[in-house]
């Protein structure tokens, strides 16, 4: 049940089209239903915005599917992360919305379209192989409602490539700087920008970058200001992240 629902639920109540005891046995399932294996949180999507999103590494495929079937009740657009191309035929039987990202490795039920933000969130990355993880920052905030800008393969070792792009920069309210290796282009990006920066470390790189430790130490300590840091190859948690900043300042612009 979104907001909208909700209140067409109490109207129906306040009209007598529906009884109290029948709107009573609707809102029994808003918190969340109890599937045996997963609890579904129909409530997020009121108290935060957005519905909850799937994480499918880990999870069996008739678990998802399960999931999937209940969110589709709901007619709400439905994200699944880190989805392999067997979730996403599985999730395909159940319904012919579904679209799959496979750089992202997300599957995406979209059910309503929601308006994009005026304000844009960039999305950047040190290298081609560090692309995955962009990608799946960019879906996210895309199928969360925002205008996304992707600038690839833009790292230190050829700074001139991110420089020429300055102009770019500079129009994002958010930035998302996706790295591994040394993970210095959060830094770079952040000394050039007046916008938040959320930096991302991802797991490429050599034997000695420690699985994306050495990304992850050195955007941690970065000395620009105004970066804040996720956790190694976390596309998604950027992409919400700077959603929610990206819409804050959508909603400063409206008042």
């Amino acid at each position: 049940m979104n907001e909208k629902s909700l209140k067409e639920l109490l109207l129906k109540v306040k009209n007598g089209q529906m009884t109290i005891e029948d709107a009573i046995q609707e809102l029994k399932v808003l918190p969340f239903e109890d599937l045996g294996y997963a609890k579904i949180d129909f409530h997020r999507n009121i108290r935060t915005g957005y519905p909850e999103v799937i994480f499918c590494q880990g999870k069996r495929i008739e678990h998802i599917v399960g999931i999937v079937q209940k969110m589709l009740q709901r007619e709400n657009n439905i994200l699944a992360t880190r989805a392999t191309p067997e979730v996403y035929e599985a999730i395909k039987e159940i319904t012919n919305d579904a679209e799959y990202y496979e750089l992202a490795r997300i599957v995406v039920v979209k059910r309503r379209e929601l308006e994009k933000t005026k304000g844009i969130i960039l999305v950047a990355t040190g290298g081609t192989a560090d692309i995955p993880i962009a990608e799946e920052a960019a879906v996210t905030a895309e199928v969360l409602g925002n205008t996304v800008d992707r600038l690839y393969d833009v790292g230190v070792a050829g700074i001139h490539r991110l420089l020429m792009n300055s102009e770019r920069l500079m129009r994002a309210r958010v930035i998302i700087a996706v790295a591994g290796m040394e993970g210095a282009l959060a830094s770079v990006i952040g000394g050039l920008v007046d916008c938040p920066v959320i930096a991302v470390p991802t797991s490429v790189g050599y034997g000695s970058n420690f699985n994306g430790l050495s990304a992850l130490l050195t955007m941690l300590n970065s000395c620009a200001s105004g970066i804040g840091v996720v956790n190694i190859d976390n596309g998604f948690g950027a992409g919400y992240l700077a959603s929610m900043i990206n819409k804050i300042g959508e909603r400063g612009q409206e008042r």
